[in-house]
């Protein structure tokens, strides 16, 4: 996977935009203003997902390529490597996990004006 399949997968999802918050390098994904996927442009090494805690925990006991958060709440976040060690089809599986479960977070109102 390169940078800009992961980021035409990310922008293709409803309301998601891309902003450049902390730095000229890092890009976040957005639902309703909320972040769901944080990458590294220059490097592309990682992205940081959200992720529910069980399942965070599940996934970075299962894959080595897994890791809490960089620079994030290590609880909801995880670090996933684009080394090659996770299917690419996986990560795109939790980059829609991380979208979801930041889009169920906003208010209804706000979600309906998304779809």
């Amino acid at each position: 996977m390169d940078i800009e399949f992961f980021r035409k997968y990310c922008l293709g999802k409803a309301g998601a935009t891309e902003t450049t918050p902390f730095d000229e390098d890092t890009l976040c994904f957005k639902v309703g203003g909320k972040i769901f996927a944080i990458i590294d442009m220059l490097k592309f090494e990682s992205v940081n997902l959200k992720c529910e805690p069980e399942r965070a925990q599940d996934l970075r006991e299962s894959y080595d390529g897994v890791i809490p958060g960089y620079h994030m709440n290590k609880k909801h976040w995880s670090t996933v490597s684009f080394d090659g060690s996770i299917p690419d089809h996986l990560i795109l599986e939790w980059v829609d996990h991380s979208y979801e479960l930041v889009l169920n977070s906003l208010p209804k109102k706000v979600r309906e004006s998304l779809s």
